[in-house]
């Protein structure tokens, strides 16, 4: 009698071909997230399949499928498990520019980096799929929209920055241009560029002093 192999395809054992040991749970995730973001820097999002994935993380294409319904929800995952964009973890500086500019830069820091070629395939992705759209939203525009409002709720107390722009409109405009110019312009972004954006626009926009923009050096 003949004894059928499993698929590779299909079957849940999912082996590291080098030692023959099943991996399963946080040590099978962590390998498939290590694939991901590795196989992003080397094809692009473009190209990224889910194959090319599971081939690198030495995992069976069907363990994949079971864990993400689609690449683009692996993806969110795999750049959420390196930890949240480090964007919301500045200080308080004492200056409401200071600490938009900081926000800004370590968001340009972000998206120049491997986590930005798979922001930014995510935000095409969004046109073929807008069901991606509320989790895109929940792990990475929401999160940076109330650290903004923060940052504005503290100007206003400090008296740099009027009340009436405390909304999540204009806590959004930095760096919803900060992501166009990199959809338009790709990375890296020049600190010129954030500069620009804080002095010409943001800082106008919210300023307590009649929308007198930050003299520039």
């Amino acid at each position: 009698m003949t004894t059928m192999r499993p698929d590779p395809e299909t079957t849940d054992q999912d082996c590291d071909h080098r030692t023959r040991s099943r991996r399963r749970g946080d040590t099978l995730n962590t390998a498939i997230y290590a694939a991901t973001l590795a196989e992003l820097a080397e094809v692009g999002y473009a190209d990224l399949t889910m194959k090319g994935i599971a081939h690198r993380a030495r995992a069976s294409k069907g363990s994949l499928y079971r864990r993400w319904p689609n690449l683009a929800e692996l993806v969110v995952d795999a750049i959420y498990e390196q930890g949240p964009l480090p964007v919301m973890e500045l200080p308080d500086t004492g200056s409401v520019r200071e600490d938009i500019l900081g926000f800004l830069r370590r968001f340009a820091v972000a998206l120049n980096g491997t986590s930005g070629e798979a922001i930014r395939g995510l935000m095409t992705a969004v046109l073929k799929h807008p069901e991606l759209m509320a989790v895109i939203r929940n792990r990475f525009i929401e999160p940076g929209t109330e650290f903004m409002l923060e940052v504005l709720r503290r100007g206003v107390v400090r008296g740099e920055v009027r009340p009436t722009a405390l909304t999540p409109r204009v806590a959004t405009v930095g760096h919803d241009l900060l992501r166009q110019h990199v959809l338009l312009h790709g990375p890296p972004v020049e600190d010129a560029v954030l500069v620009e954006i804080v002095d010409e626009v943001v800082m106008p926009l919210i300023s307590a002093r009649g929308g007198a923009a930050h003299p520039r050096p």
